[in-house]
């Protein structure tokens, strides 16, 4: 049954399949990528003798977005999802909702998901036109974190997808601490952009809280370099 669905809003124009999302849509173009953050934050490009550090050419795909993840009109968005793929709180619960009851058809089919591993499903309602799903650690676990976002990536890559939207996995109710979660994201995207940045166009930290934003922002630094 959601076969036909999922290949109708995969096929179905931007401005069609924007009457099925209820709230606003976010373009890509609308979020500022880290490039444009340092543009705005000079001092941050300044080094203890007073040298102007390099940005380097891969800011020009990363971006830290504050806002509603399902409002993003891109390829794919990443669920925070639970093991059984049917639909839960928090992020995962605004994707579904959002998504309508096609998404958790197809979620059905999957026969769930293991902690780090990721699975793909049409976007349907939502303005993102796929959802990767991945199941993060509960409380700790830095290798099956790192492979949440490298399985992601791995599967938009292999599915062509050039813009991807991530949340801070696993430090909701599953506990995660926020600082070694955000490294964890951030270095693992750096690390797949230097490999296959020819791949991708954007890929967006969605955080929620401040606490995670000032967090991103803070790690951003890895995307200087003193050459």
């Amino acid at each position: 049954m959601f076969e036909a669905e999922k290949q109708k809003f995969l096929t179905m124009p931007a401005q069609e399949k924007r009457k099925f999302y209820k709230g606003n849509v976010t373009t890509l173009d609308q979020i500022p990528t880290l490039q444009d953050y340092f543009n705005e934050n000079k001092a941050r490009l300044i080094d203890k003798d007073n040298k102007v550090k390099k940005v380097e050419e891969i800011a020009k795909k990363v971006s830290i977005w504050s806002g509603d993840i399902t409002s993003l009109e891109i390829d794919a968005i990443v669920n925070a999802a639970n093991s059984s793929l049917l639909g839960g709180g928090g992020v995962d619960g605004a994707i579904h909702r959002s998504a309508g009851a096609n998404l958790k058809r197809e979620c059905a089919t999957l026969k769930g998901c293991k902690v780090g591993e990721a699975k793909i499903t049409g976007g349907y309602m939502l303005p993102a036109k796929y959802v990767i799903h991945t199941v993060g650690p509960q409380g700790s676990g830095k290798d099956k974190l790192t492979a949440c976002y490298r399985n992601s990536l791995a599967l938009a890559k292999e599915n062509g997808l050039r813009s991807i939207a991530f949340p801070c996995i696993s430090t909701g109710i599953y506990g995660y601490p926020q600082g070694p979660a955000a490294e964890t994201a951030m270095t693992t995207v750096k690390e797949f952009l230097e490999k296959h940045g020819d791949t991708m166009d954007r890929v967006i930290f969605c955080t929620f809280l401040k606490t995670d934003r000032d967090l991103y922002e803070e790690l951003a630094t890895m995307y200087l370099s003193n050459s």
